[in-house]
């Protein structure tokens, strides 16, 4: 069944806008990341979802293709994005079957709730191997094709379809250092000091990198994971945010289709907060039946195991 417009993106854009252009998205079955691409797709892309699972992953490109009578979205499951043979595999894939790459979401995440006191060494390293490392690997294996999009669709300045573009999706932990947070603030830092670099090194070959910030998203596997339903229930956990609520799925799509579109032509090395202002009020996540550093002190935010991981 189709998804209605209204939930993954606003009344504003124009449809055909993204007429011809191709999206290669790992992560792509996240309820962040699939909204991104369904945006782009009801607007004229098609594209190609990466993800672990093969199941999950075909599924939500069926879901997809939905968005647009005609569209073409290919699910790639079995991907490892630690490991670039995998993603070269399934770039090659893309290319074979849609023609090419003009745009690139490096989503994939990894996350779990734990305190420095409780993280092994194994568990921050593989917080580090799926976003930083993928988000690496993820940016070499898409490269030649984002250069090639580039050079065919220059970005002028007038060029009102321009291609070569890449957002990285990252976390605001590391702006202020965030308990509990350690293994993804310092895994965070890494993508947004990747972004920066690739808008320098390719922005001259026409090619702009720039990074989106989700916050607290309702109905996320990453919010299913880190937040608390009962606090959400009684509305206690959006007292910390400035605008009183949870952003939406729609709200980081309309981001990325900012970003994708001629509107970011000159948007570059840039990191976009979409999170009501969350990020200067920090507190735990998950922590909300005690006060700062009170669940520190008395060990009741238990470490959650390593091998759960959210999509964020």
């Amino acid at each position: 069944m189709a998804v209605p417009r209204s939930e993954y993106l606003s009344s504003v854009w124009r449809d055909g806008i993204f007429d011809n252009k191709v999206v290669f998205c790992t992560g792509g079955a996240g309820t962040i990341c699939s909204a991104q691409v369904r945006a782009l797709v009801h607007l004229g892309a098609n594209a190609c979802i990466i993800g672990r699972n093969v199941e999950k992953t075909e599924t939500m490109a069926k879901s997809i293709a939905t968005a647009r009578q005609g569209a073409k979205v290919i699910g790639i499951g079995a991907v490892d994005v630690r490991k670039i043979e995998s993603l070269e595999s399934a770039v090659e894939r893309c290319v074979k079957e849609l023609g090419g790459i003009d745009y690139v979401i490096a989503g994939a995440a990894g996350n779990f709730i734990s305190p420095i006191s409780g993280l092994s060494a194994n568990a921050f390293k593989t917080v580090l191997d799926i976003d930083t490392i993928g988000s690496f690997n993820t940016l070499k294996a898409t490269l030649p094709q984002l250069i090639i999009s580039a050079s065919k669709n220059p970005n002028t300045g007038t060029n009102p379809s321009t291609g070569g573009r890449i957002i990285f999706i990252s976390a605001s932990f590391h702006f202020t250092g965030m308990p509990l947070q350690a293994h993804v603030a310092v895994a965070k830092a890494g993508v947004d000091a990747l972004s920066a670099t690739t808008a320098i090194e390719y922005g001259p070959r026409g090619i702009t990198s720039n990074v989106i910030t989700p916050g607290p998203i309702m109905g996320t596997e990453g919010m299913a994971r880190l937040g608390s339903r009962e606090a959400e229930s009684s509305g206690a956990a959006f007292k910390k945010v400035p605008l009183q609520r949870y952003g939406t799925v729609k709200e980081i799509a309309d981001g990325t289709v900012y970003l994708f579109s001629d509107a970011g032509n000159f948007v570059n090395g840039e990191v976009l907060v979409i999170d009501g202002g969350d990020w200067r009020t920090p507190g735990a996540p998950g922590a909300t039946k005690s006060q700062y550093p009170d669940y520190l002190l008395d060990d009741s935010m238990l470490r959650q195991k390593p091998g759960k991981k959210s999509k964020l």
